[in-house]
């Protein structure tokens, strides 16, 4: 079954235009046919019309009539005579006739003299028709020619009528997944306006339900965060009471749970707010994207010398982005905060920040452990962990990166440096540069 309607419709009309070619090719070859027998028969009569003024016909040209017509010209003089051939004509009354002569079938006219003398214009049978064929499927070219042609005219016809619908197609794939903008009616096929509606009204319920659900999720983050600091603060104040030490460790776990869902509503409220924004940042707003980097190098490096972890810069060069400060310090933390939680005690976290061309690049490598293949497209989904679901991380990190990077026009790329052995992971991120200049600094 054919289930392209582009195809449906091409084999359709190919099949229409294949009978109907293949009919009127059947009535073009009879009809073509025919006029080249009474064209013969014509030429018959051209002949006997000198044969019956007396006119000399033998090795003489004869208009209309091709040489290799093979006409023969039959005295049968005043009474019967000659051969059993010349004999039989004779008795035959004068006009066109279907006979044999010679052994094979003719086409004859046979013709009177005023004098009383009779005389006889053959043509071989097989000659007429092989020259009626020839004429007929000379007749035939023009319509083997123009079924090709109509049949590419008609794929070019199809494949422009159907445009709309592949520049529809086309449209929706091109669009982020958080873009629900209707799609435009001005200008498409009456025939797809219905189903262009019925599109834009399901956009519309799905943006209606995933905003309640961003609502729902900054409230509730937001309305939590007050007893969670609560919390926080009495936890930190059971360090300044003497306790046993099972009730000091039971303390820390407690102090290191309340953190950990402290830094949960901080990234799902991050997460909420930048999908509730989704708008470029305000162009007036220049940040130094090396400057950003450092600052948060330098808020994590104690983090990093505890575990042995060599972080730090391989390139970085002055390059400005048209970004929020806010906004270029949450992709580099997040980013960060993951390679560390995966790097193990004693690797190694590498950054590259640099200008190329009109965008700024921001490259961060580490020693971890990579991501598998089958994960890498569906790590910027909020709350996915993979199969590494270790340390105490949340799973919204690299969904609010993205967020950002797709606000800012920018593109991240997330690749295992050794693929074959599933090595250490390379996060690439390209954002549109405010200005590309500056010397290598030193790292």
């Amino acid at each position: 079954m054919i289930r392209s309607l582009r195809n449906r419709l091409f084999v359709a009309l190919t099949a229409v235009i294949m009978l109907t070619s293949a009919a009127g090719a059947v009535f073009a070859y009879k009809w073509a046919f025919d006029e080249a027998i009474e064209i013969q028969d014509s030429a018959l009569i051209q002949v006997a019309g000198l044969a019956h003024s007396g006119k000399s016909v033998v090795g003489g040209a004869l208009h209309g009539v091709e040489e290799n017509a093979d006409i023969w010209l039959i005295e049968l003089g005043n009474t019967p005579r000659g051969n059993p051939d010349e004999r039989r004509l004779f008795t035959l009354q004068d006009g066109l006739h279907g006979t044999t002569v010679r052994g094979q079938p003719v086409r004859v006219l046979l013709g009177t003299r005023a004098e009383g003398s009779r005389f006889a214009v053959a043509q071989p049978t097989a000659v007429r028709d092989e020259t009626a064929r020839d004429m007929a499927l000379r007749t035939l070219l023009p319509i083997a020619l123009l079924v090709p042609c109509l049949l590419l005219v008609t794929a070019l016809i199809i494949a422009h009528s159907l445009r709309p619908i592949v520049s529809l197609a086309e449209n929706l794939d091109a669009r982020r997944a958080d873009d629900l903008a209707a799609l435009p009616t001005a200008g498409t096929p009456s025939e797809l306006q219905p189903f262009i509606v019925s599109i834009n009204a399901l956009l519309a319920r799905i943006g209606s339900l995933m905003e309640q659900q961003r609502r729902f999720l900054a409230d509730a983050a937001h309305e939590l965060r007050t007893p969670i600091t609560a919390l926080s603060l009495q936890a930190e104040n059971l360090e300044a009471v003497s306790l046993s030490a099972d009730a000091r460790d039971r303390a820390a776990a407690l102090r290191q749970g309340v953190q950990r869902t402290k830094h949960l509503l901080d990234q799902l409220l991050a997460l909420a707010r930048y999908e509730a924004s989704p708008s470029s940042p305000d162009p007036r707003a220049l940040l130094a994207l090396d400057g950003a980097a450092r600052e948060v190098v330098a808020d994590l490096m104690p983090r990093a010398i505890d575990r042995g972890i060599d972080l730090g810069f391989e390139r970085i060069e002055r390059v400005d982005v048209r970004c929020e400060a806010i906004m270029a310090t949450s992709i580099i933390r997040n980013l960060l905060d993951n390679a560390l939680r995966f790097t193990p005690d004693g690797g190694r976290i590498d950054l590259d920040i640099y200008p190329d061309g009109d965008a700024a690049v921001l490259c961060i490598a580490d020693t971890g452990p990579g991501i598998a293949a089958c994960e890498i497209d569906r790590v910027f989904e909020p709350f996915f962990r993979g199969s590494r679901p270790d340390g105490d991380g949340t799973g919204l990190g690299l969904a609010i990166v993205a967020r950002i990077v797709a606000s800012l026009d920018g593109t991240i790329i997330l690749a295992n440096r050794d693929a074959a052995k599933r090595s250490g992971l390379e996060v690439t991120i390209r954002l549109p540069a405010a200005c590309c200049a500056g010397d290598p600094q030193p790292t």
